[in-house]
Parts: C-alpha cells; sequence; structure tokens
C-alpha cells in the first residue's frame, strides 16, 4: 500500500469517525429552524405547533427564524449554505417544487443541495373575495371575469406559490383572465383583499379563516378534491362548476444536503411522533391542514412529483417567473 494511499484510509477513516461521534451526540445545541415565509402566515402557523415539540423531543431549543421574501428562495438559500450538520433546518412549501417548474433562476439545486427529512402536511387553498366584490360562487367570479376581461385582479404570496398556480388553474379551467397580484407572503396581501385593494385572494386557511368568520371576507370555494373538516359548509371549486380542479398547499422539512443519514433518521423519527400526538394533530386540523409523514425517500419522491405536475401546469398556462412585490 503506497503512502499517499495509506493516508488518504486514514483520512477518510478520521471524517466517518468524527461524523459518527456528531450523530452519536446530537444534538448538542439550539437548532435554528427557517420559515422561509412570512411571520403570521400558514407556514409559520405550523412552524410554532411543530418546534416547541421537537425541542422537546431533541432536548435543546429549537429557535423559528422567518426569512420571507422571493417565495421562499431567501430562507431556502440559508439552509442550502449552511453547514450540514442538523443545526440548520428548512420548513419547505410548495414554492420548494414550483420554483423550479416556474423556471426561476435559483441560487441553489433544489434536489442536489437538500437532505429530506419528512413530508408534515397537505392543506388545502380558498378562494376569498372581498365583501364588495360582486360575486358570491366561483360561478360568479367566473361570470364577472368574462364581463370584465383582465380587469379582476386575485392576490397570492408570491409568483411560484401554489395560490398563484392554483389561481391560473381556474383560469386555464375557465378561459378567464384573472390579473395576478404577487405579494411577499400571505399576511401582506390578506392586508390588501381586507382593506378592498385587491379584492380577490387565494389564501392557504389558516389565516384567511378567522377573517371569513368574522364577516370581514367571503369564502367562494376550497381548492381541495374534498370539503375540508374545519370547513365543511365551504364546496370546493371541482363542485363549483370546474370538474377536476384541484390545488393544495404542503409542507415539510428539509436539512442541508450531507447531513449525517443518523442526523436525518433521528430527525425524522422526532417530527413522526409529533405528527402522531393527539394535541398537534388537533391544532392541526383546526386550522385545516391534513398532518402527513412518511420516510425521507418517499419525501424525496414526493418533491420530484411535484415539480414534474407544476412544470406541466406552468407550460399550459404560459407562465415565466418574475418579481413579487
Amino acid at each position: 500500500m503506497t503512502i499517499k494511499l495509506l493516508q488518504l484510509t486514514a483520512l477518510t477513516a478520521g471524517f466517518l469517525a468524527s461524523a459518527g461521534a456528531l450523530a452519536q451526540d446530537y444534538p448538542v445545541r439550539t437548532l435554528r429552524y427557517i420559515v422561509p415565509q412570512a411571520a403570521g402566515g400558514s407556514s409559520d402557523t405550523l412552524a410554532r405547533v411543530i418546534a416547541p415539540r421537537l425541542a422537546e423531543a431533541l432536548g435543546q431549543q429549537v429557535v423559528i427564524d422567518n426569512r420571507p421574501g422571493a417565495t421562499g428562495i431567501i430562507g431556502s438559500d440559508l439552509v442550502a449554505k449552511a453547514p450540514a450538520d442538523g443545526y440548520h433546518l428548512l420548513q419547505a412549501a410548495t414554492s420548494h417544487a414550483t420554483n423550479p417548474a416556474m423556471g426561476v433562476k435559483l441560487p441553489y439545486d433544489t434536489l442536489r443541495d437538500f437532505a429530506p427529512i419528512t413530508l408534515l402536511s397537505q392543506q388545502p387553498n380558498l378562494w376569498i373575495v372581498h365583501p364588495s366584490l360582486p360575486a358570491n360562487d366561483i360561478k360568479g367570479l367566473v361570470a364577472l371575469s368574462k364581463s370584465r376581461p383582465g380587469q379582476v385582479d386575485f392576490a397570492s404570496s408570491g409568483t411560484g406559490s401554489s395560490q398563484h398556480l392554483a389561481g391560473e388553474l381556474l383560469n386555464v379551467m375557465t378561459g378567464i383572465t384573472l390579473t395576478h397580484i404577487p405579494y411577499k407572503g400571505s399576511p401582506p396581501a390578506l392586508v390588501d383583499v381586507l382593506g378592498g385593494r385587491v379584492a380577490v385572494m387565494v389564501s392557504t386557511m389558516a389565516p384567511a379563516m378567522p377573517q371569513v368568520k368574522a364577516g370581514r371576507l367571503r369564502a367562494l370555494a376550497i381548492t381541495s378534491a374534498l370539503r375540508s373538516q374545519a370547513a365543511p359548509e365551504i364546496p370546493t371549486v371541482a363542485q363549483s362548476g370546474v370538474p377536476g380542479y384541484e390545488a393544495i398547499s404542503w409542507q415539510g422539512v428539509l436539512a442541508p444536503a450531507g447531513t449525517p443519514r443518523t442526523v436525518v433518521q433521528r430527525l425524522n423519527a422526532e417530527l413522526r411522533k409529533v405528527l402522531a400526538q393527539t394535541g398537534p394533530r388537533r391544532q392541526l386540523a383546526e386550522q385545516g391542514y391534513e398532518p402527513l409523514s412518511g420516510t425521507p425517500e418517499s419525501f424525496d419522491t414526493y418533491i420530484r412529483s411535484e415539480i414534474t405536475k407544476w412544470t406541466r401546469v406552468v407550460k399550459s398556462a404560459g407562465l415565466q417567473a418574475s418579481q413579487t412585490r
């Protein structure tokens, strides 16, 4: 055996030993849980249910760090470039798959630069309008848009988000021309809809339902294939005259690529335990979430399938990436 080969063998053995020690001792300090959406939005609501229980399970503090902007790209990039030691986690959402589907120029590779840990949940979107809009259901919105081509706007949490594509899917399936107005997250978009500056919005359920229940906004329809247990009185878009329509949001946890396998497995196991608890499941169900979990491998497969699905929608709608406001 040559000297160089001996040196390489020793270096490899040392690396594996240090990685094994890292995984065995993990965690020994605070974890940074990055949410690439604004505080108060749907993703943030989910994080504040998950993070405290993950901290309890791991015996270390888990600090939520909201890094909104560019439809999740800013926060995602922080995690992609963070040390692969298990102390930087990303709560990714649907935009993690729709950004590459939109052809957005990303500072990271969506598939190569992250280690999937687990899917957390799915949540339907909600079509909501300001009470002043003369439309009480999806049929009314479609009719209004056809009478005013290009003059009816709809807000979303950002270009390429599941809410944006839910709107574009309605355009494609009904032949209308609702004009997309992107925001840096759901909270600022919701503020403008409440103020009547934009009349229509596609939103996740968590931030929208309190406003609907208070009568400040009107819910037209839900975007899932089935009605939500959290709001069974709201019909689906498919039930409202657009058969086959479905557009849901999802959330999951990722770490930087190269994170030790044993660390990924530990995080996966603890998160799955959290999602199996009655308390979190009840809290999430009340917000319109469907708690989910699975293996890192199944989450990786799911992300890939979502990229494929939304790439088809983007091509059908003739969309391209643009800046959010």
